[in-house]
């Protein structure tokens, strides 16, 4: 992480207590099961690195400052280009209102940070998110912290030897982040996040 956006230093954080969201654990609400049937938003995946990184640093979406400092936007920008760092994008009337980033490893996504410039844009994104990691056969969602509006999610606290046993697990897994197919309809999202368990790759 940066201190802030100026800072051109990062430094390294392991946390005592690990923010993950259960893959067989995400709070699906009749709001947001609503808000998903209604496809407002159109979901697009890896379409916009820069756009997405740039509403995750904005003040405009709520924050007074940002750890995304330029050697973090070069870095995570290098593993896009790698194919390890994947975008889930929210866009409406053709405008990127809300999404995530993050890396995979395995079976491991390791989620960086997420915005929002229209309400529930990134609720829909996470929803998103567990949807495509359960169909591609991951079995980790590390959010790092646990904020309240993670935990309103399904989000749970796990101290380090219980996320490190779950890490060397996930990591042992192949996973692809991008398996076919790329744009899940309504109803396979929400039957992706609605399981009870993480039997493995879903099919379509």
């Amino acid at each position: 992480m940066g201190e802030d956006a100026d800072d051109e230093t990062l430094f390294w954080i392991e946390p005592t207590e690990r923010g993950i969201i259960p893959l067989d654990g995400f709070h699906l609400s009749k709001s947001l099961k609503r808000l998903i049937l209604k496809e407002n938003f159109e979901i697009r995946i890896n379409s916009d690195f820069e756009g997405v990184i740039d509403g995750c640093s904005s003040m405009k979406a709520g924050r007074i400052s940002t750890w995304i400092n330029k050697p973090i936007r070069k870095l995570y920008g290098e593993l896009f280009e790698q194919g390890h760092c994947h975008t889930v994008e929210t866009w409406k009337d053709a405008k990127l209102v809300g999404g995530l980033y993050g890396v995979h490893i395995g079976g491991a996504f390791f989620g960086e940070s997420m915005f929002s410039f229209e309400r529930d844009a990134s609720k829909i994104a996470l929803a998103n998110l567990v949807a495509r990691l359960n169909h591609c056969g991951f079995s980790l969602l590390d959010t790092q912290f646990l904020t309240d509006h993670l935990r309103t999610l399904g989000g749970i606290e796990i101290d380090q030897r219980a996320y490190r046993k779950k890490l060397i697990d996930a990591l042992a897994k192949p996973a692809d982040f991008l398996q076919e197919p790329m744009e899940l309809p309504a109803h396979k999202v929400l039957q992706l996040v609605s399981q009870t368990s993480n039997t493995g790759c879903s099919t379509p």
